[in-house]
């Protein structure tokens, strides 16, 4: 088993999402985040006459956990729906997951994933 995070542009969730649904991941959790990676540039923001210094970009994480046998699918599902072509894309992280119980059954491993 396998927990893949990813973090994405916010305006890609969606997207996303309803393509791994499609790719067949059994669930999916996401949140904002801010934060910044190698391109750390410092964008000036102005609202209602005073300017802003945002260094931190918004981003979604969206985190699934699946078998061995779906980590190529869902990474490269991620992939193709996230990209944007631009810098600061994003990143997915595929780690190993050594065990998963579903709380109202009790199931472990793979099929507490199901």
């Amino acid at each position: 088993m396998k927990m893949i995070t990813a973090m994405v542009k916010l305006h890609k969730v969606e997207s996303v999402s309803d393509a791994l649904l499609e790719a067949g991941i059994l669930g999916l959790t996401t949140y904002e985040v801010r934060g910044f990676g190698k391109e750390h540039r410092e964008q000036v923001e102005v609202y209602r006459g005073a300017t802003y210094r945002m260094r931190l970009k918004p981003m979604a994480v969206l985190m699934t956990a699946v078998t061995d046998d779906m980590v190529d699918k869902v990474v490269e599902t991620i992939r193709e729906h996230a990209n944007t072509g631009e810098i600061s894309t994003g990143k997915v992280f595929v780690q190993n997951l050594e065990d998963a119980m579903r709380i109202r059954t009790g199931d472990r491993g793979d099929s507490g994933l199901q």
